[in-house]
């Protein structure tokens, strides 16, 4: 077969991405104290709108799921009405945004929430470590409160409210992050969920709850503008593998794909020192998925172009590489040198580090 460039166009269901190039959501921290997004977000989202898709950084759907300072929202009137800039900039330069709703679960510390919030996780189980606050610098992480059921209806209620809210505010659609660690995680692993009701226990009941809340949300906004990211033999915030993680990511899959999710982004933090996915799993994963299915991971050109050529892959997921290079689709396309990243300012507030990057 004739190889596919990943500079054509693609078609994901009703979103006609330019390329098949996706920049990574990666966690910037730009928004203001109250997790309304800000000025130099839309110029940032803008300059990078020659990928195929954006998938945003995690946005908090509620103060319960805000983890980090300076984590943007899509719960509060002003964090909608701020957001809409953002995508029409994307939008205006030929470009398809997808928001990442991210509710952090035991990620968290009240230094970083908005009065009110609780930290809630599966199970009553600290992570080990600290996290930083701009108020307090960096704390231990407290011990979350476990889930009630009421909790667990309410919970997916704002997932159901934040992706209405990301329509409304102008993304094409929303990714959930089911990875990394966060709340979607901490109920698929057996290391964070030691709940001995409906959610717990058993790979069925494990991954009910992010079952329920893909269903719930496909729903309301339609599959069509729905992905989710998902992170197998992942160690990010203190997840850890375990015998059933295959078991659990293709019983996973496989109901998702029921609930007709848009697509599938598989994390790969191998290059990070995590255990790599086995293939086997990969292609267990692929075949039971219909509709687009993507891999991240720290791709270059000839890695990804190699990945879709083996028909692995739609889609190439690249993180990092975009920081610095808000051009980056262009550059590899001409074989121009990419730029190193200001690793200081990843997080810090303010343009630099951020928007200061130039074309080549």
């Amino acid at each position: 077969m004739p190889a596919i460039s990943l500079f054509e166009p693609y078609a994901m269901g009703p979103h006609k991405l330019a390329n098949r190039i996706v920049m990574n959501p990666m966690t910037r921290c730009r928004a203001d104290a109250d997790g309304v997004p800000t000025p130099i977000m839309a110029t940032y989202y803008a300059q990078r709108a020659t990928a195929g898709l954006i998938v945003t950084e995690g946005v908090a759907p509620s103060a319960n799921g805000r983890g980090y300072a300076r984590q943007p929202g899509l719960w509060s009137p002003a964090q909608i009405a701020t957001w809409k800039p953002v995508t029409a900039a994307v939008k205006a330069a030929g470009g398809v945004i997808f928001a990442q709703v991210m509710h952090t679960g035991r990620v968290s510390h009240p230094a970083n929430m908005p009065a009110g919030g609780r930290i809630i996780a599966p199970s009553a189980l600290a992570l080990a470590g600290q996290m930083y606050s701009d108020a307090e610098g960096m704390q231990d992480h407290p011990v979350p409160q476990e889930m009630t059921l009421a909790d667990i209806a309410s919970t997916q209620a704002e997932f159901v409210t934040a992706a209405k809210a990301a329509i409304a505010a102008g993304f094409d659609g929303i990714e959930l992050h089911g990875a990394n660690g966060y709340l979607l995680e901490q109920f698929l692993s057996p290391h964070t969920n030691q709940r001995h009701d409906a959610y717990g226990g058993s790979v069925t009941n494990r991954i009910r709850f992010v079952v329920e809340v893909a269903k719930a949300v496909a729903a309301a906004i339609g599959g069509d503008k729905v992905g989710i990211r998902l992170s197998p033999y992942g160690m990010a915030s203190g997840m850890t593998p375990y015998p059933e993680v295959d078991e659990t990511y293709l019983g996973l899959t496989k109901a998702l794909a029921e609930a007709g999710l848009i697509y599938l982004h598989i994390a790969n933090h191998a290059a990070m020192g995590n255990p790599p996915i086995p293939a086997a799993l990969l292609a267990s994963l692929r075949a039971a998925w219909p509709h687009t299915f993507f891999l991240g991971g720290s791709f270059d050109l000839a890695s990804g172009q190699a990945a879709v050529d083996a028909g692995e892959s739609d889609l190439v997921g690249i993180g990092r590489a975009f920081i610095a290079n808000p051009d980056l689709v262009t550059r590899l396309k001409n074989g121009t040198p990419l730029a190193a990243m200001n690793g200081d300012a990843l997080y810090t507030p303010g343009a630099a580090g951020y928007t200061d990057y130039p074309n080549a």
